[in-house]
């Protein structure tokens, strides 16, 4: 007798009964996380009663010191600021949409994002998710719906322990390292199998949405391409997804790095926004009826254009950023427009009306998802706000165009502090925390001698 009972009732989700579902994953401890402003998950591991206890009464707290750590760990207030060694408290309030397993981590773990806020329920402007989730707002309120696709590069590496040694690439399945190019070469991608089938697992079991893989132009270098869909939890995902290749990596003994600029002569690793807006309905606002670009898109354009250099430090928030935004090197270093052309910094692809958006190809691998993808849509909203217009198209080799980027973190810095349109619309709250953790990393990096230094300058001035 055959059997005919359904399989196929939905499956429930965090979101329909967070306590049921961690049941029925067997979850017994959960990461909770709170982004900080380098992309750095910090938060608390906590039982699942405790967990579901936090739902019912919000007793769920960190130090707000967590959104001050710099990232070589050292906290960025100055001496005569009280507030930096009172350290209030802030409540961690758990956005159980955001529920996952946690597959690298061991079983019966979760992960799951929470939203930081004062005691009196004022969000705590310095997180990064409530910073996005603000530009996010602005577009609802006008009845629109921004929709994202980040691309993430990233290089594995052979282990490196000692940082004074320059990263080799790891042995692949052949017993042999790359010395050389091997762009979208499907051999080549073959010989990180291995890391590349765990690491989709992973993400398989945590849902991220991965879409395509390829072999980039980088020796052991990587691109994933996630499908597209709303910012806030897209970027949730691109952060879990570094943790998650991280420890596939390790566990085939290799690192996985998202450094902007990882090797000298390298390609650098970048993570390209894709944007588009859409209505209420889910039809786009970029491209008319007759497939023609509408005036709204060119106004998007012409904001990215006008802001991106003031905002510069959400796209490349290290030192190191700076050395991938350099003409030719695989990287733009303009803020050019055009269809489908790699040179310019903002490039609309090949498609048809549904497909109409546009890619910035400035922000770096090392950004925050989370303030890239809030930067790139807030000079896109301003851009439409004051109706700017977008350049003529670019043509030919757009790297050969001058640029009007910064070219180093502190006149980026200089830049972003002085942009009041950007400044007002992020908070200051947000604005002055993320100034003061970039310009304490900038003074600890300008304090360092490298060896460029000893090897060109100690025995010749």
């Amino acid at each position: 007798m055959l059997n005919t009972t359904t399989t196929d009732a939905p499956q429930m989700t965090p979101r329909d009964d967070a306590k049921r579902w961690l049941e029925q994953q067997g979850i017994t401890e959960v990461e909770c996380l709170v982004p900080d402003v380098n992309g750095v998950l910090r938060g608390k591991a906590l039982p699942t009663a405790k967990l579901l206890k936090s739902l019912e009464d919000r007793a769920l707290y960190l130090p707000s010191s967590a959104f001050l750590v710099c990232i070589d760990g050292r906290y960025s207030g100055s001496n005569d600021e009280g507030f930096v060694y009172q350290d209030p408290d802030m409540r961690m309030v758990p956005d159980v949409a955001t529920l996952c397993l946690a597959p690298g981590a061991g079983a019966g773990k979760a992960y799951v994002f929470a939203d930081a806020f004062h005691m009196d329920d004022r969000p705590w402007m310095a997180s990064p998710r409530h910073v996005l989730s603000a530009v996010l707002d602005l577009y609802r309120q006008r009845g629109w719906r921004a929709v994202v696709a980040p691309e993430l590069e990233f290089y594995l590496t052979a282990p490196n322990p000692d940082p004074d040694r320059p990263l080799i690439a790891p042995v692949g399945r052949n017993g042999r390292s790359e010395t050389v190019q091997h762009p979208y070469d499907m051999a080549a991608l073959e010989e990180f199998e291995p890391v590349i089938r765990r690491l989709y697992d992973y993400a398989a079991t945590a849902g991220l949405p991965l879409d395509t893989l390829i072999h980039e132009s980088g020796t052991a270098q990587l691109e994933i391409n996630f499908l597209h869909s709303d910012a806030l939890p897209l970027a949730d995902k691109v952060l879990l997804f570094k943790r998650m290749t991280r420890q596939a990596a390790q566990q085939y003994g290799m690192h996985a790095t998202f450094m902007a600029k990882p090797v000298a002569a390298q390609a650098g690793s970048s993570m390209h926004l894709h944007m588009s807006v859409v209505d209420e309905a889910g039809d786009t606002l970029f491209a008319g009826r007759d497939d023609a670009d509408t005036e709204m898109f060119g106004h998007f354009i012409g904001g990215l254009q006008k802001y991106i250099p003031e905002v510069m430090p959400l796209f490349a928030p290290n030192v190191n950023s700076f050395r991938r935004i350099r003409p030719n090197h695989s990287a733009p270093a303009n803020i050019e427009w055009s269809h489908d052309n790699r040179s310019c910094g903002l490039r609309v692809p090949a498609g048809g009306r549904a497909a109409r958006r546009v890619e910035n190809r400035l922000p770096g691998a090392d950004a925050n998802p989370y303030l890239a993808m809030a930067g790139s849509l807030l000079c896109g909203y301003l851009g439409i706000e004051e109706k700017l217009s977008r350049s003529p198209e670019a043509s030919g080799n757009a790297y050969r165009s001058k640029s009007t980027l910064p070219k180093t973190m502190e006149e980026a810095l200089d830049r972003f502090a002085a942009c009041s349109p950007v400044r007002d619309l992020l908070g200051e709250d947000f604005v002055q925390t993320y100034l003061r953790v970039k310009s304490v990393e900038l003074d600890l990096f300008q304090s360092v001698v490298t060896s460029w230094e000893r090897d060109h300058l100690l025995l010749k001035v």
